[in-house]
């Protein structure tokens, strides 16, 4: 029987092997830590939520969200960072429940948008989004600054 409920701070070690998973699917290196996770997630004004998707009780999926706000709209809306679901589990309504959770959330805290990002080689996920009914907003790109980047720019502004 399929569930999903908010992570607590028992869950923290499940979290990190949650990430390490997803980063290894997508190729990415992860230096996330229990401390960071319960430093930001799990005391006074948490930087993030995480719905946890259980399977007869074994974890086998997360979702890693927080919010955002838009000026033009004048609301917030959630943006989802990490959506992922164990291999084996896929195609049994796991990912499609996490996203209908943080729906509901949304709605009932008056958001006007979920948003998220999905590599351009993940075609599986794309897909699925799809079938979701989710809009890709081709017309928007990316950008960041990374921790260097930060650096470098924050010392020029001095």
């Amino acid at each position: 029987m399929l569930s999903i409920r908010p992570a607590t701070l028992a869950d923290v070690p499940t979290l990190i092997e949650l990430i390490r998973e997803l980063a290894d699917f997508e190729h990415l290196p992860a230096t996330v830590t229990s401390d960071s996770l319960i430093r930001d997630g799990f005391r006074a004004r948490p930087k993030f939520r995480v719905l946890l998707a259980e399977w007869d009780r074994t974890t086998v999926g997360y979702a890693f969200f927080f919010d955002f706000y838009s000026t033009f709209a004048g609301r917030a809306g959630i943006y989802v960072e990490d959506v992922y679901v164990r291999p084996g589990f896929r195609g049994r309504g796991a990912g499609k429940a996490l996203f209908s959770e943080i729906a509901r959330l949304a709605r009932r805290e008056g958001c006007f948008a979920v948003r998220w990002q999905v590599l351009d080689w993940n075609q599986p996920a794309i897909e699925f989004y799809q079938r979701m009914g989710a809009t890709f907003l081709d017309d928007w790109k990316t950008v960041e600054l990374n921790e260097q980047a930060c650096i470098a720019i924050a010392k020029e502004g001095s």
